[in-house]
């Protein structure tokens, strides 16, 4: 669970890891024109051979990024199974996407965020540790900021551990595909297949409980 910017949310920064130089979970699954071989989903529903060939490409354009996104929440070797387990859940729907409803990579955000549903009690596990003791269970380096003093950075980044913590998971979705994903609030809300208003209202609420824990720290 590497720590990124939370920026326009509060304007604290966490440790930020580069994103991971190698998929090592994803290198079993290859795409070809006639068939994928995901190694744990041998299930899996084959689309037409040309759209198979489609959705290569959509592999290598998004899987460093959704990767990194799981990789941040639940640490680097759970991150390698979700993501294999979401582009096989991708690929097995592929035929049905609709391009009309925000685009794939919001598409593919709200797959990996249902195979994170079941790892949410890790996650918050992770959040708590880091609000209690201000060590990353997962980080393989600590907490360092250039503005502010080592003392300083230590207990705002766990005020905002807790912060995070605190957040129901819907919330703290909405809180972190703007913040550390960069999506518009209209792709927030095809991912998460909500109206455009809760996902504003829940990241104002969810703004308001970040600054809340970091004015008592």
């Amino acid at each position: 669970m590497s720590w990124c910017s939370v920026s326009g949310v509060t304007g604290v920064y966490f440790n930020c890891s580069d994103a991971p130089r190698q998929v090592t979970g994803m290198t079993m699954m290859r795409f070809g024109p006639t068939r994928i071989r995901p190694g744990r989903h041998p299930n899996t529903v084959m689309p037409p051979s040309d759209e198979a060939g489609e959705f290569a490409g959509v592999y290598e354009d998004h899987a460093r990024t959704i990767h990194r996104y799981l990789a941040r929440r639940v640490g680097v070797d759970l991150a390698d199974d979700l993501t294999a387990d979401t582009f096989s859940v991708a690929f097995s729907g592929w035929a049905s996407y609709d391009p009309t409803r925000g685009g794939v990579l919001p598409w593919l955000y709200g797959i990996a965020g249902h195979q994170l549903s079941r790892h949410r009690r890790r996650e918050v596990s992770g959040y708590r540790a880091l609000a209690r003791h201000g060590i990353d269970p997962v980080a393989e380096t600590g907490f360092e900021s250039a503005v502010v003093d080592r003392d300083s950075a230590h207990r705002r980044t766990q005020a905002l551990a807790g912060a995070l913590a605190a957040l129901s998971s819907f919330d703290r979705d909405v809180l972190l595909l703007v913040a550390w994903e960069d999506l518009t609030y209209e792709q927030v809300a095809s991912a998460l297949d909500v109206p455009v208003a809760r996902v504003r209202s829940r990241l104002h609420q969810a703004r308001k409980t970040l600054r809340s824990f970091e004015e008592k720290s």
